[in-house]
C-alpha cells in the first residue's frame, strides 16, 4: 500500500489494485460465472414469488 503526506499533514493511503485480465473475444467464461448468475436468477424468482404470496 503506498501511503503519501499532503500539505496539511495528512495521510492518503493508496491500495494495490490487481492487474487486469483481458478476455479475448470467444472465449467461454468460467463455469462458476455461469453457476452464479444461474443463481442469481433463482434467488430473484423465489423472492418475487414470496413477495407476491405476502401479498
Amino acid at each position: 500500500m503506498q501511503v503519501t503526506e499532503e500539505d496539511g499533514g495528512k495521510l492518503n493511503a493508496f491500495a494495490k489494485e490487481p492487474r487486469m485480465v483481458i478476455v479475448e473475444e470467444g472465449e467461454e467464461s468460467p463455469r462458476s460465472t455461469r453457476w452464479l448468475l444461474i443463481g442469481g436468477l433463482v434467488l430473484v424468482a423465489v423472492m418475487v414469488a414470496v413477495a407476491a404470496g405476502i401479498s
